[in-house]
């Protein structure tokens, strides 16, 4: 019976990872650069904790309505918006996310990464989650505790075992 639950158990959990392990990595190998949303200026159409998935596009081929991703001046920071505008003279764009109210201003085509093609709720948490010593720590006790798990039928069998094969205590 314990045996039992032990395999279920391990299964579930290597289920699981395996599941948000291929939901990471798969757009990836597809060419999509992944990312995690941070604030809430694109909800509802992209919640916060979500994964946008970009496909690198030239902004010339973006038009008003997509969603795309660009870099900030400041060159470390991604923003992800709904562009309002494309002007093909000036090779700037107009973005502003859903939840704003107002736009972000010009963006020069050189800053523009791509459009997102699509985006899967909650695995931004994971995904920025286990990059700290927290997350590390509940990756590697989870990996763990499958092992251990695989293990522990086979451990109290043997204890079982040791209790049956000891010889009766000598009452003389």
């Amino acid at each position: 019976m314990i045996k039992k639950i032990c395999n279920i158990l391990s299964g579930v959990l290597l289920c699981a990872l395996v599941s948000v392990a291929l939901a990471i990595l798969l757009p990836m190998l597809l060419g999509y650069r992944e990312m995690a949303v941070l604030s809430g200026s694109m909800e509802p159409a992209i919640p916060v904790g979500s994964i946008v998935c970009v496909k690198p596009t030239e902004a010339p081929q973006l038009q008003a309505g997509d969603i795309c991703t660009y870099l900030l001046p400041d060159g470390s920071t991604y923003v992800t918006h709904r562009v309002l505008r494309v002007d093909s003279d000036a090779r700037t764009l107009v973005t502003q996310g859903d939840a704003n109210d107002a736009p972000d201003g010009e963006i020069a085509f050189s800053r523009v990464f791509g459009r997102v093609a699509f985006h899967l709720p909650l695995l931004g948490y994971i995904t920025t989650g286990i990059r700290t010593p927290a997350g590390i720590f509940a990756t590697c006790g989870l990996a763990i505790l499958i092992i251990l798990l695989n293990f522990i039928p086979a451990i109290i069998a043997a204890g079982e075992r040791e209790k049956t094969d000891a010889p009766p205590p000598d009452d003389t």
